[in-house]
């Protein structure tokens, strides 16, 4: 009897917005993972040297892309069918790129923010500046996060990542086609936290970056990471983030490699800073958006708001400000007295051992058997 062939799938359609080093990397994931994928850069020289030579010189150097990814530099051709659409731009230009786009994306299409930042004036989440600018429903939103260094991963070494989305649907179906034998990808639906996890471990980032220039050593860092990890919980948790994904890929392990890498953009500056360069000429110096420095501000006014102490953020602030010595943050950490203060961890409340003990247990188990910590992180 013969067998029965099944049709091959339909692969998705699917568009990137921004060609930067992430956007770049990211459609190298798609594409990878078997989507027909459209990358759209704004220079059409760029697009060309992506879809004819199947490099981006500027931002991936000596990467080669995949043979199925194409580039254009026009929008509506970038958007034409577009089941998902991937956004990676600098976050302060979210709103405008999106106004720009809108007249070209398909009323049901997906729409996910790669981008890790909040907005000035607003303090919007990137999901919030989707949502408030495109009036989609909320189902059709979602946001990746995760330990994600563009390079390493377009070197195809193995990483994993969080899709999070209000509808489990959604955010299932957008780890469907971002997955791959290099790129792992969880789904939850805390959205929230998964957002604030990516911000957040910027601004830590950029004061490691500030201790590391100044030319302190590994314990100064380790101090700062773990009292930054409090910090980031404390604010997420009250802008109603679970508290679990703080300790999972999207913040601690978000945190751990931006902080420690110096192929991060945030680990850089703070560097430079720490060096003894102005904001402005760290600014100068940086050949992509660094968003920790973008975010420091709208990030300490939302926190004021919810009446959220963040003092290693602050004294990043005063250091891009000029009024504090990079060498002063680190012995300065998180309180400005000199009483003794109990060590306050991210959990106090719960039973059982150490709590940050358990967070890295968390952690550990995501890695090992998939999902999240949190009940509402599914594989």
């Amino acid at each position: 009897m013969a067998k029965t062939k099944t049709a091959p799938r339909a692969r998705t359609r699917v568009a990137v917005l921004g060609a930067g080093s992430w956007g770049t990397t990211f459609a190298k994931i798609l594409a990878d993972s078997g989507a027909d994928v459209m990358l759209w850069a704004r220079r059409p020289e760029l697009a060309r040297e992506i879809s004819e030579a199947k490099r981006n010189s500027d931002y991936l150097a000596g990467i080669n892309l995949p043979i199925s990814l194409r580039a254009t530099s026009r929008l509506d051709l970038a958007l034409a069918g577009a089941e998902q659409v991937y956004v990676s731009v600098p976050s302060q230009a979210l709103r405008e790129n999106l106004a720009a786009a809108q007249p070209h994306l398909h009323a049901d299409a997906t729409v996910v923010s790669l981008m890790k930042g909040v907005e000035k004036g607003t303090g919007l989440r990137m999901s919030e500046v989707v949502a408030e600018v495109l009036r989609i429903d909320p189902a059709q939103i979602a946001v990746i996060s995760g330990p994600n260094l563009a390079l390493e991963i377009a070197k195809e070494q193995p990483t994993a990542a969080v899709v999070s989305s209000t509808s489990l649907e959604t955010a299932q179906a957008v780890a469907m086609v971002a997955s791959n034998p290099y790129f792992r990808t969880f789904v939850n639906t805390d959205v929230i936290g998964t957002e604030f996890g990516g911000v957040l471990k910027n601004l830590i980032a950029v004061a490691i970056g500030i201790v590391d220039g100044v030319g302190y050593g590994e314990n100064t860092k380790a101090s700062i990471i773990t009292r930054g990890l409090v910090e980031i919980t404390d604010f997420a948790v009250a802008y109603g983030a679970a508290p679990e994904t703080m300790s999972g890929l999207a913040g601690l392990g978000d945190l751990i490699a931006t902080c420690q890498s110096p192929l991060s953009r945030n680990n850089t500056a703070g560097r430079l800073l720490g060096q003894g360069y102005s904001e402005a000429d760290v600014v100068k110096q940086m050949n992509q958006t660094t968003e920790g420095l973008a975010s420091v501000g709208p990030i300490l006014e939302l926190a004021r708001a919810q009446g959220v102490e963040m003092p290693i953020v602050e004294q990043v602030r005063q250091v891009l400000a000029g009024t504090l010595d990079p060498r002063d943050l680190a012995p300065h950490l998180t309180t400005d007295t000199d009483e003794p203060q109990g060590e306050r961890t991210i959990d106090d409340k719960t039973p059982g051992g150490g709590p940050l003990r358990r967070a890295f247990q968390r952690a550990l188990h995501q890695l090992r058997h998939g999902g999240g910590s949190a009940p509402r992180d599914r594989s």
